[in-house]
């Protein structure tokens, strides 16, 4: 079984959907982590209830509001 940290390792550079409380959600490449699994998203799409609400290029999204992230 592979540890949390090592997932997030893996999916450095890649695509990742963040899902947060509120029904709020972030797609967009992980570009860093740390160990409070606060994240850095590049080229991200905020959305809210399933509807793009903006775009960003580059992101911070706390790890206290994450509730998963799917590489």
């Amino acid at each position: 079984m592979q540890k949390p940290l090592t997932v997030l390792n893996q999916a450095i550079n890649r695509p990742v959907i963040v899902e947060l409380k509120a029904n709020r959600e972030y797609r967009g490449t992980l570009d860093g982590y740390d160990p409070h699994m606060n994240l850095v998203l590049k080229n991200a799409e905020e959305l809210i209830n399933n509807e793009v609400v903006r775009k960003l290029d580059v992101t911070i999204v706390r790890g206290d509001n994450v509730i998963y992230i799917s590489p």
